[in-house]
């Protein structure tokens, strides 16, 4: 069963016109070897071995930087398989679609020197053809993200066919009303965040001055990762979207791990805030034994003005 990525040709696309013409995708992140006989089946023995040589080339990064940055370079070189789809953003408002067509090849003196062979397919998606669900995820932080959960919708876009909008395929979600409204929010909060109680201890993790609102893990992308003030502690902010109340604590908990394991340095806690609309009975039972995920509740109001 093939699976669905985005990604990204150079920054802000900048390589997008070299890879259509040359027929592949790739990256570099300064890593100046070849990676043939490094890359295993685990990505996280890659990052283990990369993230010390990346922190080496580029002091200036930080842990979370770098695990982005290998993550990222294993899963183009290595977890894309042959068959999947790239949905590639070319910087004008179009993705172009290929197949990844074979394995990792390194071509050192080029740009994006660690690359994949891709046969572009004979189509363009425009993005406002794309649901707000899809382009919320298309728009993730980093070289490459998974968008595997809009597999339907994007079947029906590479057939020309225009699919609904604002549909989940995520089977937890119990309330696709809230689902779409917190979507919408997500994004809110981002923009307003200095605005909000969480702002005050916390700022949402930058690299390159891209934020990181839907951060990639290994078992899907994180809503919100904010880090402490004093860079002491790192937050996994999740909304619950419609889910199940199981299902998003449970989901926080492993982003949380994930944090801990790959990202967060020896002197960094990780924390967790879940946010709902409804004061959940369910969450609060589920996160009693939970000492560092804190419940948030959001309020919406609306106020009509005479012309």
């Amino acid at each position: 069963m093939r699976k669905y990525y985005r990604v990204m040709l150079g920054r802000k696309s900048v390589h997008a016109d070299e890879c259509l013409a040359g027929d592949f995708i790739g990256t570099d992140f300064g890593i100046k070897q070849d990676l043939t006989r490094d890359l295993p089946d685990d990505w996280r023995e890659f990052n283990r071995k990369f993230i010390p040589i990346f922190l080496t080339a580029h002091p200036d990064k930080t842990k979370i930087g770098a695990g982005l940055a290998c993550g990222a370079l294993w899963t183009v070189s290595k977890g894309i398989q042959r068959g999947d789809l790239v949905f590639c953003p070319d910087g004008t408002g179009h993705y172009h679609v290929g197949e990844v067509t074979g394995d990792y090849r390194y071509e050192p003196g080029k740009i994006l020197f660690h690359r994949r062979p891709v046969t572009w397919l004979p189509v363009t998606i425009d993005r406002t053809a794309m649901s707000e669900s899809l382009r919320h995820s298309t728009g993730s932080i980093g070289t490459v993200c998974t968008i595997a959960n809009h597999a339907e919708e994007l079947e029906k876009l590479v057939g020309g066919v225009t699919a609904p909008r604002l549909i989940s395929t995520d089977e937890t979600v119990e309330d696709p009303a809230a689902f779409a409204m917190e979507e919408h929010l997500e994004d809110f909060l981002v923009e307003n965040w200095a605005q909000t109680e969480l702002g005050r201890d916390y700022d949402i993790y930058q690299e390159d001055g891209e934020k990181a609102q839907q951060y990639q893990t290994d078992t899907g992308p994180l809503d919100i990762l904010a880090v402490s003030k004093d860079k002491k502690r790192l937050l996994v902010v999740e909304l619950k979207k419609g889910r199940a109340s199981d299902a998003v604590v449970g989901q926080t908990l492993r982003y949380m791990s994930f944090v801990e394991e790959m990202l967060a340095t020896e002197d960094q806690t990780v924390h967790g805030v879940v946010i709902a609309l409804e004061d959940d009975a369910r969450i609060r039972r589920a996160l009693k034994m939970v000492a560092n995920i804190q419940f948030y509740r959001y309020q919406v109001s609306f106020k009509l003005v005479k012309a």
